[in-house]
């Protein structure tokens, strides 16, 4: 008995022991814990929404290339532009080569407005390239000798700038006209026209109508666009490519060029020879006319262009949108597009979504050219504003307040080129000047060597 009790009173010692060096390690050395998971805000996210609280990260744990670009992007001029957006209804996205370095509501899809001929524009230079012409021309079925033996076509691809006399019609783009075609008619030996002059039905669609127009735009913000039409349809002649034949039917006359009959217009037969040929200015330049005077006209002719190229002819409205909606998503982007020239209300694309196709097209060869097209400061629908800053961009507006401003202003710090976008319903001009006067004063660092683009 007395040796058992020994043992059982020296275990317990040994117990006591070891559990008095275990609470003295406790209160001595720091039990060691993994650092909390940081996890920050989608870079796309809104500025106006503050993330919940975070605890802070380990000194060891090495920042993201996000974190880093935006620790970089930050400063005195995002408080500023918090500030000025925080009581307006308004979407803005501030970014560099597609990389979004300042949001304020910035995914919410907003109306484009005009915005939506900038989406136009990119979507048919990188279909069609910014050198490509568009050509009209004669053609007959029968010559013999110096007389067309039948009918003279005038065939048509959608050039909006085509004019029957006047190459300064338009005034900042030089117009192709019937008078040139007529004169090399002439040129080719033609003397005269048994039959009569015809305008070709066929390449586009006769359509006036897109989702979200309202029912004063057919007509008095855009006539009819078709592939053969002369002086913008000014005169809104439902049938446009009969008007073409009839000024081309003048010209003719004029150069001593006999014909016969009176001018139609029909669905041509095939096997046609071509007499002679007109090309339009470069596309380039007819989309800068196109943006920089926001022509409703040119763009919904230029959106049937596109749809025929892309989906075949007949080309119409909703082609060319479909056509615009895919290569957005091509790019990463959804929107939902209804026309070409920002009339209808249904368009949508957010201003994060816009910044990253501008992005994107600084990527392409036609990119440069796009930017120099734009209005700059004082220029075109910019005639009175944003004075005294290296700008291009496009405006827009809609009678139900939606007001955007989106395009490329350079930093006063470094002279690059930053993008943005500002989408907003009853938002004052001068305020939309003023965020980007603040943007070009924007002290802005980004590695882009080692941190890839920032996706939303």
């Amino acid at each position: 008995m007395i040796r058992i009790q020994k043992r059982a009173s020296t275990l317990t010692a040994a117990v006591l022991a070891l559990a008095t060096a275990a609470c003295t390690a406790d209160a001595t050395v720091p039990a060691i814990q993994s650092p909390p998971r940081t996890q920050p805000a989608p870079p796309w996210a809104d500025r106006s929404q503050p993330s919940p609280a975070r605890p802070a990260a380990a000194s060891t744990v090495t920042p993201s290339c996000k974190q880093k670009s935006r620790q970089r992007a930050e400063g005195a001029w995002t408080r500023r532009l918090d500030r000025l957006v925080a009581a307006h209804s308004v979407g803005v996205a501030v970014g560099t080569k597609g990389r979004l370095l300042y949001g304020h509501g910035a995914r919410r899809p907003r109306v484009p407005a005009s915005n939506q001929k900038l989406l136009l524009s990119m979507a048919l230079l990188d279909k069609l390239g910014s050198g490509y012409r568009l050509g009209t021309k004669a053609a007959a079925e029968r010559v013999a000798g110096t007389v067309v033996e039948g009918d003279l076509w005038v065939i048509g691809v959608g050039d909006p700038t085509l004019s029957a006399s006047s190459p300064g019609y338009w005034g900042g783009v030089d117009a192709t006209t019937l008078d040139d075609l007529a004169a090399a008619v002439a040129r080719s030996g033609i003397t005269g026209i048994t039959g009569r002059v015809k305008g070709a039905h066929g390449y586009f669609a006769h359509d006036l109508r897109a989702l979200g127009w309202q029912p004063y735009v057919p007509g008095r913000f855009v006539q009819l666009p078709s592939a053969l039409v002369v002086d913008g349809n000014n005169s809104g002649a439902p049938d446009p490519e009969r008007v073409a034949a009839a000024a081309l039917t003048r010209s003719l006359r004029r150069l001593g060029v006999q014909v016969a009959g009176k001018p139609g217009s029909g669905r041509p037969p095939k096997g046609l020879t071509t007499m002679a040929r007109v090309r339009s200015q470069a596309l380039a330049e007819i989309l800068a006319f196109m943006n920089r005077t926001s022509n409703n006209f040119f763009a919904e002719v230029l959106v049937k262009l596109l749809g025929a190229k892309t989906y075949g002819p007949p080309g119409t409205i909703a082609k060319g949108a479909r056509a615009m909606t895919s290569w957005a998503r091509a790019h990463g982007v959804e929107v939902r597009a209804h026309d070409g020239s920002g009339l209808s209300y249904a368009n949508r694309i957010s201003p994060a979504g816009l910044l990253r196709l501008l992005g994107a097209s600084e990527q392409r060869p036609w990119g440069d050219g796009l930017r120099r097209g734009l209005p700059g400061a004082g220029e075109g629908t910019l005639g009175s504003r944003l004075h005294g800053l290296d700008v291009r961009a496009k405006t827009g507006t809609l009678f139900n307040g939606a007001s955007t401003l989106s395009g490329w202003v350079r930093s006063n710090d470094g002279g690059r080129w930053i993008g943005f976008s500002i989408m907003g319903r009853n938002t004052p001009k001068v305020l939309e000047d003023r965020l980007v006067r603040i943007v070009s004063g924007a002290r802005i660092r980004i590695a882009a060597s080692k941190c890839g683009r920032i996706q939303d």
